[in-house]
């Protein structure tokens, strides 16, 4: 149970080798590799003169089994120890990192957000430019955005990315001869038939509110296929939900989700989602992916009987992926450490690296440097959503592309799922709620 409190709470804060052959020796090839690598990992340990200790500032929600494995691989391999900092999560965490950062007290590695997060603390005077690294050029469009401020790359994903939209339980989409729907159409006339036939067919938790803005969340891909421009104008003020027919319908598709949820949806909580939709009694959760983590480590091998599928459009062409960029690993650039920082993140982003984290802990999402994902890897997520990511069928949440996100938007979303508002009224509430930050934020909101 411990478990799933974590991983309910991460959810809640989301809202990122080969080997050398000799020859001509007389020795066999297995040989030679083994000695080439050998004389890599010599050339790896002694790049700095000497072996050394670098410092990493993590928060407390982070499960340890993957990082660890992967700082004992960095300790065999590059001769570079780790010791772990651990900070709170949340606002206190952000704080922390603000303070440490401003005092000049950073740790060598710091694992932070990125998107709209980063640029509010002043990357340049901190964090080491990765942008000419080697790794850069594998990163996908997604998180190099994420992890950029003014064109500059300043970090290297943690993890894997992950992803909001519908999952749904296979068994039941089998036994009412359903197909995945391409259309918004589509998906409320799959609801329709399993309402009709008496099933749950969305499951909604909103006894905590965090989960009710999903829906609205996952729907971004949509917004930006009809306006582009749309995180912009929202940024400056020039574009709001209320006015905007591509965000206003966001709003639409959250209030026509309302008559398909399950009787006690307002008591209803996470958790109890998640067993609802691996037990077959309920059609349909849309949540992030990280659920998925949950529900395997309750479920075992039972969490393949979870699909995916995006929040559809209401065309196919406007139906794609709504991405969480991995959180990202940065480095201190005002240290005498650099050329090790580097070295390290550099080999944090390696296949050898990932496998060995991927090991401990299965991914959320397709990786963002096109990392093959194992076979042990979700279904949902080595299948279902890796094709979004295979056809360029993507884009980044809201909340990666701007900095302005409404604290109320949660409450807000709530209201209108449970019909006590209109899709109007929720779509000017949450413009009046993001005018408060906007201000806070000194934009020129009117």
């Amino acid at each position: 149970m411990k478990f799933r409190k974590v991983t309910a709470l991460l959810l809640a804060a989301a809202l990122a080798a080969g080997s050398l052959a000799g020859c001509g020796s007389g020795k066999s090839a297995e040989d030679d590799s083994a000695e080439a690598k050998k004389v890599e990992n010599e050339v790896n340990k002694t790049a700095s003169g000497e072996e050394v200790t670098l410092t990493m500032l993590i928060d407390n929600g982070t499960e340890p089994d993957g990082y660890e494995a992967v700082l004992a691989l960095a300790e065999e391999k590059l001769g570079i120890h780790v010791d772990v900092e651990i900070r709170p999560g949340g606002d206190e965490g952000d704080n922390i990192v603000k303070t440490r950062l401003a005092s000049g007290d950073m740790a060598d590695l710091c694992i932070y957000n990125s998107g709209s997060l980063l640029s509010a603390l002043n990357p340049s005077e901190y964090f080491i430019d990765m942008t000419d690294s080697s790794v850069a050029s594998t990163f996908d469009e997604a998180f190099t955005k994420a992890a950029s401020v003014d064109g500059v790359l300043y970090g290297v994903p943690f993890g894997s990315s992950s992803a909001g939209g519908v999952m749904y339980n296979k068994e039941v989409y089998e036994k009412y001869n359903l197909e995945v729907p391409e259309t918004w159409d589509e998906f409320i006339a799959n609801c329709d038939v399993l309402k009709e036939a008496g099933e749950n067919a969305l499951i909604g938790s909103f006894g905590e509110s965090w989960t009710a803005q999903v829906p609205y969340l996952a729907d971004n891909f949509a917004v930006l296929q009809k306006e582009p421009d749309f995180p912009e104008g929202f940024t400056a003020g020039t574009k709001k939900y209320a006015t905007s027919e591509a965000g206003l319908r966001s709003w639409q598709k959250l209030a026509a989700t309302t008559p398909y949820y399950n009787k006690d949806y307002l008591a209803t909580n996470y958790n109890d989602a998640c067993d609802m939709l691996v037990n077959g009694e309920g059609a349909h959760y849309i949540m992030l992916t990280m659920a998925l983590r949950n529900i395997y480590s309750l479920y075992g091998d039972e969490v393949n009987k979870i699909g995916f599928f995006p929040i559809p459009g209401d065309t196919p062409e406007e139906t794609g992926l709504t991405v969480w960029a991995a959180g990202a690993i940065y480095g201190n650039k005002n240290t005498d450490k650099v050329d090790d920082i580097k070295r390290f993140m550099e080999f944090w982003v390696s296949d050898e690296a990932i496998d060995a984290y991927v090991e401990k802990v299965l991914p959320d999402g397709p990786y963002h440097n096109g990392y093959q994902l194992p076979d042990t890897a979700y279904d949902a997520v080595k299948v279902d959503m890796q094709k979004y990511f295979d056809e360029g069928k993507t884009a980044l949440a809201l909340e990666f592309l701007t900095p302005v996100k409404g604290a109320n938007c949660p409450a807000i979303c709530q209201e209108l799922g449970s019909g006590q508002t209109t899709p109007e009224e929720a779509a000017a509430a949450y413009d009046e709620d993001c005018k408060k930050q906007a201000v806070q934020l000194g934009l020129d909101w009117k």
